[in-house]
């Protein structure tokens, strides 16, 4: 697309890392985040431009979003100053929030009466898939208007689903969430009982990643922030919480069975019942026994 520009709004971990990766294929951007700091500090890489989203909207038909959740998508989306309201029809919205398939449905609909494409995409990778270019994004909405962006995503992925509807990528990306971190906490929960049984936490993993247990979590989790001593997998406790939640609730609309969210989610509101929500994520292994022993307590719950 000759002159096409793209916007990415939300400079957090995961749109920081996708700015530097646009830039680094010389794609020209417009940035935006609520922390104008985060802002600045990327304006000085070659092509990134800071501007308001109502001026992203008349100058862009690519907008990415990446941002907490829906709810502060649609706050950019509506109003006088809002991307719907400054846009050029054709726009396509893309949103790689981790958010309710159903709030998902519902900003579509609103982007397609004002004759623009939202996209939910679903990200995996984390914000070193982010800095490297290497995001699996897993996305529901128009065809047509994913066969438009596809090839201007090549800078930031490196595999992505179209895979059906409105809402099917979000619908996922809330399965794939429930799935890894269940497999993350059930890790936790071996490796806490081997050791107590005196096997070295570094010769459980061992094994693990040359056998039938290696998960993502063994393979990187584990030797890059655990075994490490860093802790430092750059997401918090809360983000699990929220995403377990709304895959609790999203089993429950559909009938399906849940047992394995629930007991994840309820693992982590007690995580959160201890004032973990804002800690990294890995520190749930070190704090593993004592969330356990905490089972009696309240939860919170999002």
């Amino acid at each position: 697309m000759r002159g096409a520009r793209t916007a990415v709004i939300g400079l957090g971990n995961m749109g920081a890392g996708i700015v530097r990766s646009f830039a680094r294929a010389r794609v020209p951007l417009l940035v935006w985040d609520i922390d104008s700091s985060r802002a600045a500090e990327l304006a000085g890489l070659r092509g990134v431009a800071v501007a308001e989203p109502a001026e992203m909207a008349g100058s862009c038909d690519l907008v990415i979003f990446v941002v907490p959740s829906a709810k502060e998508v649609a706050q950019h989306l509506r109003g006088k100053a809002g991307i719907l309201a400054n846009g050029r029809r054709g726009t396509v919205i893309c949103d790689f929030t981790t958010s309710d398939p159903a709030s998902s449905r519902k900003l579509a609909a609103l982007a397609a009466r004002k004759g623009m494409a939202y996209l939910d995409a679903g990200m995996s990778g984390g914000a070193a898939g982010a800095e490297t270019g290497n995001l699996i994004l897993m996305v529901g909405g128009e065809r047509r208007a994913f066969e438009r962006i596809r090839g201007r995503l090549g800078p930031i992925t490196r595999r992505v689903f179209h895979l059906g509807p409105s809402g099917t990528g979000h619908t996922l990306k809330l399965i794939h969430n429930l799935v890894t971190h269940a497999a993350f906490l059930a890790t936790c929960e071996g490796c806490r009982m081997a050791e107590k049984a005196g096997i070295r936490l570094e010769d459980v993993i061992g094994v693990f990643n040359v056998s039938n247990a290696r998960t993502y979590a063994s393979e990187v989790r584990f030797p890059r922030h655990i075994l490490s001593r860093k802790w430092d997998a750059r997401s918090r406790v809360f983000n699990l919480l929220k995403d377990l939640s709304m895959a609790v609730r999203l089993g429950n609309r559909l009938g399906a069975d849940a047992s394995c969210a629930r007991l994840t989610r309820d693992f982590l509101e007690r995580a959160a019942a201890l004032g973990m929500l804002e800690n990294d994520y890995s520190l749930l292994y070190r704090d593993f026994d004592r969330i356990v022993r905490s089972r009696s307590r309240r939860g919170i719950r999002l």
